[in-house]
């Protein structure tokens, strides 16, 4: 990857947090690296090198700051937007394929060979997988030192190291201090809740944190996630057990509570928090884009940092999609919790309620799917296309959703249980026929849905080939071009998805004085790529 250093270095001078990620600082005459909006003093420039990777600056030889901590700085926003291997071999990596498959397995996945993956990701990042995963490995050893109360023998094995020598040696290298001395040194706010992991989740500002939590509350299933005025919680499944997670957006990060049955599960854990909240975008590219157009520049002045809600799970997604069709937003969410199993002994302790704002330093079915929109009723993909010029008529109740308050009337903080994670693609197939409360049709797309994902013939995770999984959706029964468009935007993180055919969106539209015909809709819409999904979220908002 080029970096222009004079670009760079004035974006260091300017302390420009919408960088952090982009980019590293390395300071050669004290031998740290930095994130971009570090508060120290501007180097000099003869004494600057940058880096495309935190994991590039740790291979020259530089430590990380102390100050700024930049192995905590947001992702970089193209690993989200971009579709090619190496963005695709980065989402991988993150939530943690090297720790549990090797590079091997990563290469496999990808379908390059590990010499050639390895050229891939070198020239670009400056460092190959394996470095990569390593300086990953460095960051989730240093959370569970600060914020648990784990032997550091134990961490060592959980962050994914292959010995305790090489977690203490990396440790010493990456950070200039034993783990001992890092958690000596661990200033804590107040007492550790036991069995509880509390990070802090950095963003790029702004962060419209209301569209995040009214999007996720007026589609909660009971059981699986719950959502109040300042925090979503939910249940995850994870590579080696499950999880829950409490997150509340603050000014700065959102604060993240992980209680996991397995602590080797705490980075993917964290990045599949980053996707469901949209963390690692570029808001001010992505507003820059939609404000150029007069119709949408008053609602990105009005509510900026509006970011794309979307999936911890791909196939859970997958589920809610073809559940939701031809139903309201309450029967999705009755028909989504009975298929939930019943909480097993293994699931980790469900979080409290009560926020905890002493948190220890460390470190995006709203208007999209037509089934959860306000408005009631999803056009399924096997209904005839509506013609170009016809305008969906607005429904008498359309406006505003409900917001939390109404979802926290249903569902008040003393009546919570545990919450349970969504089955498995296996243990949906598992499940009987009575366990269906739908239509025959749809419960064998459930179905083929789960044999694709079971057998390894569809992946809906972050590294799958955008293009190649939406082809392979459509040729499941039940799963037509709409619907594999909206799982590319919500589990597969393409920002670039316009539902042209989404009757929120055309209402949105309409509200807006824009064409609303399916084909005239779509070409207006041109002109909001590569941030479509953005557009797409924002129409639904009207």
């Amino acid at each position: 990857m080029e970096l222009d250093f004079e670009r760079c270095y004035r974006a260091v001078d300017s302390r420009d947090q919408r960088f952090d990620g982009w980019f590293y600082t390395a300071v050669t005459s004290t031998g740290i690296y930095c994130r971009p909006s570090c508060p120290a003093t501007t180097p000099r420039r003869e004494h600057v090198r940058f880096y495309p990777s935190a994991a590039a600056a740790q291979r020259a030889g530089f430590r990380a700051c102390k100050r700024c901590r930049p192995d905590a700085a947001p992702g970089s926003p193209e690993w989200d937007a971009r579709a090619d291997v190496v963005a695709r071999a980065m989402r991988l990596i993150a939530d943690g394929v090297v720790d549990r498959e090797g590079v091997p397995g990563l290469a496999r996945r990808l379908g390059y060979t590990e010499r050639h993956l390895h050229r891939m990701l070198t020239a670009e990042l400056g460092a190959g997988p394996l470095a990569l995963a390593r300086a990953q490995r460095a960051q989730t050893a240093r959370i569970l030192i600060e914020t648990t109360s784990l032997g550091l023998a134990e961490i060592a094995f959980a962050a994914g190291f292959g010995s305790v020598r090489q977690f203490n040696d990396t440790i010493r290298e990456v950070y200039a201090a034993a783990p001992s001395a890092l958690r000596a040194a661990a200033h804590r706010s107040g007492p550790a809740e036991p069995g509880t992991i509390s990070l802090r989740l950095a963003y790029r500002p702004p962060l419209h944190a209301q569209a995040l939590l009214e999007f996720f509350a007026a589609r909660a299933v009971p059981g699986l996630e719950e959502v109040d005025a300042e925090t979503y919680r939910r249940a995850l499944r994870l590579p080696h057990g499950t999880g829950t997670v409490a997150l509340t957006p603050l000014p700065g990060y959102v604060a993240a509570r992980l209680r996991l049955a397995d602590v080797r599960d705490l980075a993917p854990a964290v990045a599949r928090c980053r996707r469901l909240f949209d963390l690692d975008a570029d808001p001010v590219a992505v507003d820059a884009t939609l404000a150029a157009d007069r119709a949408l520049a008053p609602a990105v002045k009005k509510e900026p940092g509006v970011r794309l809600p979307r999936a911890a799970d791909g196939f859970e997604m997958a589920v809610r999609a073809v559940v939701g069709q031809q139903i309201s937003v309450a029967a999705a969410r009755t028909v989504l919790a009975a298929l939930l199993p019943a909480s097993p002994a293994g699931h980790a302790a469900p979080l409290s309620a009560d926020h905890e704002t002493g948190l220890l330093p460390a470190d995006h079915e709203a208007g999209l799917l037509p089934a959860d929109h306000e408005a009631g009723l999803l056009p399924a993909d096997h209904e005839a296309p509506l013609p170009d010029d016809h305008v969906a008529p607005l429904p008498a109740d359309h406006g505003e959703s409900s917001g939390i308050a109404d979802i926290s009337r249903r569902q008040p903080h003393d009546q919570r249980g545990e919450l349970v994670a969504f089955p498995s693609a296996e243990q949906v197939l598992d499940l009987p026929d009575a366990a269906f409360a739908m239509p025959g049709a749809r419960r064998e797309t459930i179905r083929a849905v789960a044999r694709a994902v079971a057998d390894g013939t569809l992946e809906l995770d972050p590294g799958a080939d955008r293009a190649e999984t939406e082809r392979r959706l459509t040729e499941l029964p039940g799963i037509g071009p709409w619907t594999a468009s909206y799982l590319a935007l919500r589990a597969l993180g393409d920002p670039d998805v316009f539902l042209a055919t989404d009757l929120g969106v055309r209402r949105g539209a309409q509200l807006l004085g824009l064409p609303t015909g399916t084909k005239s809709l779509a070409e207006y819409a041109r002109r909001w790529s590569p941030w479509r999904s953005y557009a797409t979220i924002r129409l639904w908002r009207h």
